[in-house]
C-alpha cells in the first residue's frame, strides 16, 4: 500500500481543522434562542430608567386592583363621612383641624375639608376608577384601531379610500371640546334630562368616546403599515399558495404589527388617564361622591388657599403615573425598535 501523497492529505487536514472550529450544537441552540422578543427584552433590562418605571407602574395597578383589600385592612372607607362622628376632625371653618390636612395616624392622608373623609382610602378608590376607565378605553381602541386599519389596508381601493376619509375627518376634531359636548349626548340617550346619570353609565360613557375619538391615529399608522407589508413576498407566496385572506392577515401581517400595536398602546393609556381626568374635572365624567382622580382635583381646587394637603395627595399621584408610564412607553419603544432610540 503507498503512502497518500502530500496533495491528498491536505484537504483531510484541512477538514479536520474545520471540524474543531465549527460551531458546537450547544452554540447553535443559542444563537437560535435569540429571538427578536428575547432581544428586546434584554434591551428593556439594561435602560434603567424603563425598568423603574416599569415597578411604579406595576405598583399602581396593584394599588387599583387591591383597594378593596387595603381599604378593609386599613379600617376605613371612601365614603363615610367621618367628620359627622368625630367633629373635633374639623374646626368653625370646616377644614381639618389638625396640622397637615388632619395627617395622623387614624387618617394617614388627613381628612377631606367640609364632608371629613378619608383622603387615603378615597384616593385608592380613585385609582382604581381612572385607571380602569382608562385601561377598557386602551383596550377597546386598539381592537377597534387594528381592525379598521389592517382591513382598509389589506383590501384597498374604496374601502381604503373611504376609511381614510373618516379617519382625516375624526383627527381634524379638537377632540377635548368635542368630549365636552358629546358626554351629554351620550348620556341623553339612555337617561332622561330630569334622571340621575348612574355611576355605570358614566363610566361606559367616558369608555365609548374616549374610544371612538381614539381610534384614528392606530387605524392610520397600521394602514400604512399593512400597505408597505402585503406587497412583500411571504405575502405573495401565501396568496400563491392559496391562504385564505383570514390566514394572510392572522398569519403573516399581525406578527409584523405587534411592535407599532404595543407601542401605541403604552403611549396611549397615560393620554386616557388625563383626558378621564379632565372631564371629571369639568364636571361631564364621573362626579362627586365617586372616587376618581379628577374628582378630587375638582374638589381640591376649592379648598387649595386653606388646605393644600387634599389637591396635592391626587395631583401628585396623577403626574408620577402618567411620567412613569410615558417613560415606560418610550423605553418599550427603543427596546422593540432600536432605531427609533432618544
Amino acid at each position: 500500500m503507498t503512502p497518500p501523497t502530500p496533495s491528498a492529505a491536505a484537504p483531510l487536514e484541512a477538514t479536520d481543522e474545520s471540524i474543531e472550529k465549527s460551531p458546537s450544537p450547544s452554540t447553535h441552540k443559542g444563537s437560535e434562542s435569540r429571538s427578536p422578543g428575547r432581544l428586546a427584552w434584554n434591551r428593556f433590562k439594561r435602560d434603567r430608567t424603563g425598568v423603574i418605571s416599569a415597578y411604579v407602574v406595576i405598583f399602581f395597578f396593584a394599588i387599583a386592583l387591591g383597594a378593596p383589600l387595603i381599604a378593609k385592612l386599613y379600617g376605613k372607607d371612601p365614603y363615610t363621612t367621618y367628620a359627622s362622628k368625630q367633629p373635633e376632625l374639623l374646626n368653625a371653618f370646616a377644614y381639618p383641624a389638625g396640622p397637615n390636612g388632619g395627617i395622623s395616624s387614624d387618617f394617614w392622608f388627613g381628612v377631606e375639608p367640609q364632608l371629613g373623609r378619608d383622603v387615603f382610602t378615597f384616593l385608592l378608590y380613585a385609582i382604581r376608577t381612572s385607571l380602569g376607565i382608562a385601561l377598557a378605553a386602551t383596550v377597546l381602541t386598539v381592537v377597534v384601531g387594528v381592525v379598521i386599519g389592517v382591513t382598509a389596508g389589506y383590501l384597498g381601493g374604496k374601502t381604503d379610500y373611504l376609511v381614510g376619509r373618516i379617519i382625516d375627518i375624526l383627527l381634524s376634531f379638537p377632540s377635548t371640546l368635542f368630549f365636552i359636548a358629546f358626554m351629554p349626548v351620550v348620556y341623553g340617550l339612555f337617561v332622561a334630562p330630569d334622571e340621575n346619570i348612574p355611576t355605570s353609565l358614566r363610566a361606559a360613557g367616558l369608555i365609548i368616546v374616549l374610544s371612538a375619538f381614539g381610534w384614528a391615529s392606530i387605524a392610520r399608522l397600521l394602514r400604512g403599515q399593512v400597505l408597505g407589508l402585503r406587497e412583500r413576498e411571504f405575502v405573495e407566496a401565501a396568496k400563491v399558495t392559496g391562504a385564505s385572506p383570514r390566514r394572510i392577515v392572522f398569519k403573516e401581517l399581525l406578527p409584523n404589527l405587534w411592535t407599532p400595536i404595543i407601542i401605541q398602546s403604552t403611549l396611549m393609556l397615560p393620554a386616557f388617564v388625563t383626558a378621564e381626568a379632565g372631564l371629571a374635572f369639568l364636571g361631564v365624567g364621573m362626579i362627586d361622591p365617586t372616587p376618581d382622580w379628577g374628582v378630587m382635583i375638582q374638589r381640591g381646587a376649592q379648598f387649595y388657599t386653606e388646605d393644600l394637603t387634599f389637591m396635592l395627595f391626587p395631583g401628585l399621584s396623577m403626574v408620577i403615573f402618567v411620567l412613569a408610564f410615558n417613560l415606560l412607553g418610550d423605553s418599550v419603544r427603543d427596546a422593540l425598535d432600536p432605531k427609533s432610540k432618544r
